[in-house]
């Protein structure tokens, strides 16, 4: 897709200053910048950049004057940095606005869809499955039996949702995630072996929900695994059957929580964190990357260490820790006199 510095002036509400008819069909960082290329300029550590590069369009706040010739179009706008943020969700959605079903494809005539949607090679959709309005579901894509997906959603290539699910309105689902499959269930028996548990619950996501690629949420095995609105999940994180993740909790890749957790609102859960089952953690906590959770926690704390404590008694008890090994000599002196 090529636009011209008019067209993306329009968009921003910019004034160009330069040719107008200056076309751009790529994005470039200022410094690494090419012929054909669209860039910003809002941090001022980077102001020399813009009189060596080669991008064709490079957006600036109003307050920009340049100092030496520079070769490239400028279009001046409040913040250049939220303009480009707005451009490239202009653009992303304008490269994702595909339409229509390719074959072949599977569609279980029990189905249903909405209007606008897209639906790629090679997808699945089973029996029973509602589908929104504006909906894209990429190639390799499988949907079970009884789910429904709200307006507006987006599955990339290769995400599983199972059966029964319940995916809510703007939600993005990327590619290898496992929606649904069945909790970690199994229970010892006489013989000293497990015997596997039935998991007949489902998945719940809310509107607004992100979820990164490679993540795994199983279901319940009674009632739902709830994903509340505004949840925004990293790459390769599993949440197994039962928990419930609180409104606009964010959580770091590679983050693991056992089953039955319930977690509040507004917590911000770094990566690699783990986090037993059957705990409650409240709303507002922070939890530093790398922590051990094993009992619940009380809102607003801010948490570090495995197990984790405190984040103030933990940065103060590093410092006797880093300390260990002359402590230990100065005793072992005391000793010998």
């Amino acid at each position: 897709m090529k636009f011209t510095a008019e067209q993306i002036a329009g968009i921003l509400e910019g004034e160009v200053v330069g040719n107008p008819d200056t076309e751009v069909s790529t994005l470039s960082k200022i410094e690494e910048g090419i012929e054909g290329a669209l860039t910003f300029l809002a941090n001022p550590k980077y102001t020399h950049y813009i009189y060596t590069t080669k991008a064709s369009i490079t957006i600036v706040n109003n307050t920009f004057q340049p100092e030496h010739d520079i070769n490239t179009t400028l279009i001046k706008v409040s913040d250049a940095y939220k303009a480009f943020s707005k451009l490239l969700e202009f653009y992303n959605s304008a490269k994702m606005n595909k339409v229509g079903i390719e074959t072949p494809s599977f569609i279980a005539e029990s189905s249903k869809h909405g209007d606008n949607i897209y639906i790629g090679a090679f997808a699945y959709i089973g029996e029973h499955v509602k589908i929104g309005d504006n909906v894209k579901i990429y190639p390799n894509a499988y949907i079970g039996d009884n789910v429904s997906i709200g307006n507006n959603t987006v599955l990339f290539s290769g995400a599983k949702i199972y059966s029964e699910t319940v995916i809510g309105n703007n939600c993005v689902i990327n590619s290898g995630c496992v929606i649904g499959a069945d909790g970690f269930g199994f229970a010892p028996n006489v013989s000293g072996e497990y015997d596997k548990v039935p998991q007949i619950g489902n998945v719940i996501l809310e509107d607004f929900v992100d979820i990164g690629a490679g993540t795994s949420i199983d279901r319940a095995t009674l009632g739902s695994t709830i994903i509340r609105s505004g949840v925004k999940l990293d790459n390769q994180i599993q949440i197994a059957h039962n928990v419930e993740v609180g409104r606009n909790t964010v959580i770091a890749a590679q983050t693991g929580i056992a089953g039955s957790t319930k977690i509040g609102e507004n917590c911000q859960i770094g990566g690699q964190v783990g986090i037993v089952g059957h705990i409650t953690i409240g709303n507002n906590v922070k939890i530093q990357a790398q922590s051990g959770i094993n009992k619940s926690i009380k809102d607003g704390e801010i948490l570090q260490g495995s197990p984790a404590f405190a984040i103030g008694d933990f940065s103060k008890s590093y410092v006797h820790f880093k300390n260990l090994p002359k402590i230990v000599k100065q005793l072992n002196e005391i000793e010998k006199k």
